[in-house]
């Protein structure tokens, strides 16, 4: 089912956001000071890619023992310019797909998913794309840990 929900994904407009942030992440690499971005983007293009069955998970959630302030700040502060250069049009342009997308009754579950990854594309930096198993058994673990 996965498969057939990223080839429709594919087919009625994940192509274009997936070209997009293709796009941001060669801009985050031609700039110096952006290219602390460049993973971040990577990761998030792999998730326009391919939507199903990946899921994008802050690191601390995936390892919560090496959580540090000093990578926080600086995460925010790599959030705030990812906003300002390019959260806020690749944010805009997944709004677009996926309203696009619900016109059609086949395209809803396609345009849920591209609303996700809109509100992902406004604050990336400290996500990796993960598979949904490997993201739900870190929240499991996580969960134990916190409540053992």
């Amino acid at each position: 089912m996965r498969t057939v929900l990223n080839i429709l994904n594919f087919f009625l407009g994940g192509f274009f956001t997936t070209l997009a942030w293709l796009f941001a992440t060669v801009v985050s690499i031609v700039f110096i000071f952006t290219l602390p971005l460049t993973r971040s983007c990577w990761e998030i293009t792999r998730l326009s890619l391919l939507p199903y069955g990946n899921e994008a998970v802050h690191v601390d959630e995936l390892r919560p023992d090496s959580k540090n302030a000093l990578f926080n700040s600086a995460g925010t502060l790599l959030n705030v310019l990812w906003l300002i250069f390019f959260g806020w049009w690749l944010c805009i342009s997944h709004i677009a797909v996926g309203i696009a997308q619900c016109i059609s009754i086949i395209g809803i579950p396609v345009g849920i998913a591209n609303f996700k990854i809109a509100a992902i594309a406004l604050w990336p930096v400290g996500r990796r794309v993960v598979s949904v198993e490997e993201a739900r058994a870190a929240r499991e673990a996580n969960a134990r840990r916190r409540y053992s």
